[in-house]
């Protein structure tokens, strides 16, 4: 592969790479604004200026500050050069770090702070923020400048997720090109020079569409804000986990921002994966996180004689071996779940064919949503093809559950997840379940959050969400992707493989797993990445 040098050090590239480009897939930052490596080169913030030294490069004229002389002498100084618009050349000898580099970046910073509002204690952006970073690093001087700065609109509303404050802004013109060019919606645009340029929405218009927190995540600065996240957490107290977002079937890669002082989640973020969801997510898929905290089931349920009362977890455990522990071999039905993982859905399978001795699985997922044709998949399930994996067939749908229910061919169910796309009206069936061999109603359900299924199960288990464990998803492409564990789950909630474990050994299940890694090991290997994408999978995830 060729190379060329920057800063001394050899930077491999591929053929059409600018410099930027290159140095960014070696982990090495050139300063910059308004490069993404998602986008179009736009050229326009200078910040990337760097020295190329060919023995023949362009010279500029300058006056320079002769202190001795006391005055302004004619000098020359080389043409900088925009490492983003800069194609990638063998044996190029290239310097971001030079004196003329370094100075370019000090002047173009102070430049972009010239009227910038000194708000940072008060900005959503403050501690991920590239004028602060490249402060620190190009610049550490005091403005010079003494005059008003020039103001601009505040606060102002773009849509119904996005505030937009037009002092902040640098005009990188990033939240434009995604528009143009990702989401394909040309509804931001900039208007006015100078320093009183601003991005404006169309006339008419809302920045409403599908990937507006997209737009946000591109700014570079605080002038684009999130309505969820403004004003809620400081970045500096949230730690990042990451992992695959569970919004469709598409399995985008995402980062889990939460605060471990309190457990709790603020946002996701896209994680870069060029092979899966490049570097973008959708609006829902950004939103899933409020999942892991609402409708949360933290206590054991059991419903005896119509009635449902709380018990600690390990009382569920114990209520839901005893409804299993009757059950005649092959009347089981088991429902897997499309939003559970594949460790989770194998040991299910397993515990199934092994004790039970039945080959009745079902699946349950939430109803198809809306997709498109950049990184929606209607499917909105993040593993229905692990799931399926997990049946060794093609499982069963819901309805034919009911209908086996009302035909008397299954004598209980164990489930998991709370997620199905029927009613509970249409679950009715599946609530009113009755072993007689075990004269109670018959339905064990383990589940992080409440649902439709939930409320027709007799025997409820708590269990840890997806931000609570590890855990493999496979997504609509065959493509699997691990996800790794953020939050501690409540009290003595364990993930669902862990309780599906427990609850086999009081039926006399003999199985030693305890850790992730053994149902790894035990598990088939998953299914190949398709032939048109590859994923790198991510490290292994710590034991449970």
């Amino acid at each position: 592969m060729p190379t060329f040098k920057l800063d001394g050090q050899e930077i491999p590239f591929e053929p059409g790479d600018t410099v930027i480009r290159a140095a960014y897939r070696q982990g090495i930052e050139i300063p910059h604004y308004c490069w993404h490596p998602g986008l179009s080169i736009a050229a326009n913030c200078r910040m990337c200026l760097v020295e190329v030294r060919s023995g023949r490069q362009m010279a500029l004229p300058i006056l320079k500050w002769d202190a001795k002389k006391n005055e302004y002498v004619e000098a020359t100084k080389p043409k900088l050069q925009p490492a983003c618009q800069l194609a990638a050349q063998e044996d190029m000898e290239i310097f971001a770090r030079s004196d003329h580099a370094l100075k370019a970046q000090e002047s173009t910073q102070e430049f972009l702070l010239l009227n910038h509002p000194v708000d940072c204690p008060i900005c959503d952006q403050a501690g991920e923020c590239k004028l602060q970073d490249y402060w620190l690093s190009s610049q550490t001087k005091l403005k010079r400048k003494r005059t008003e700065p020039v103001h601009k609109p505040k606060a102002v509303r773009f849509g119904p997720t996005i505030v937009y404050d037009a002092e902040r802004c640098i005009m990188c013109t990033r939240c434009i090109r995604f528009c143009d060019e990702v989401a394909k919606d040309h509804v931001l645009d900039m208007r006015e020079r100078g320093n009183v340029n601003e991005i404006v929405v169309s006339p008419g218009r809302e920045l409403d569409h599908d990937y507006t927190l997209m737009t946000e995540h591109v700014c570079p600065v605080g002038a684009l804000t999130s309505k969820d996240f403004r004003f809620k957490a400081r970045v500096w107290f949230l730690k990042s986990a990451p992992s695959v977002c569970t919004g469709c079937a598409t399995g985008c890669n995402s980062w889990v921002d939460y605060d471990p002082r309190y457990q709790r989640v603020y946002r996701l973020r896209p994680r870069d994966n060029e092979a899966v969801n490049q570097y973008w997510m959708c609006d829902d898929g950004m939103m899933t996180y409020k999942r892991f905290h609402e409708d949360r089931i933290l206590a054991g349920r059991v419903r005896t004689s119509g009635r449902t009362s709380e018990v600690s977890r390990d009382d569920a455990v114990r209520a839901a071996a005893r409804v299993l522990e009757k059950i005649e071999p092959g009347r089981l039905a088991v429902v897997l779940s499309a939003q559970a993982s594949s460790e989770d859905n194998y040991v299910l399978a397993k515990l199934a064919a092994d004790h039970f001795e039945t080959d009745r699985f079902y699946l349950t997922a939430r109803a198809p949503w809306r997709g498109d044709d950049i990184l929606r998949h209607p499917d909105a399930n993040p593993n229905r093809a692990g799931a399926t994996m997990a049946s060794k067939g093609e499982p069963r749908s819901m309805e034919q559950l009911v209908e086996d229910i009302e035909r008397g061919d299954v004598g209980a169910v164990l489930s998991l997840g709370p997620d199905t796309d029927l009613s509970e009206a249409e679950l009715a069936p599946l609530a009113n379940l009755v072993s007689e061999g075990v004269g109670t109603a018959a339905h064990v359900n383990l589940t992080a959050n409440a649902g439709a299924l939930t409320s027709s199960a007799s025997v409820v288990v708590p269990v840890a969400s997806v931000a609570e464990t590890s855990g493999t998803f496979v997504n609509a492409k065959g493509v699997a992707q691990q996800f790794k564990k953020a939050l501690q789950a409540p009290g003595d909630i364990q993930p669902a493989w862990l309780t599906l474990v427990e609850i086999g050994r009081h039926l006399g299940w003999e199985i030693d797993w305890r850790r992730l890694g053994d149902v790894r090991t035990a598990m088939p290997k998953p299914l190949p990445p398709s032939s048109e994408t590859t994923s790198t999978e991510p490290s292994a995830a710590p034991a449970e």
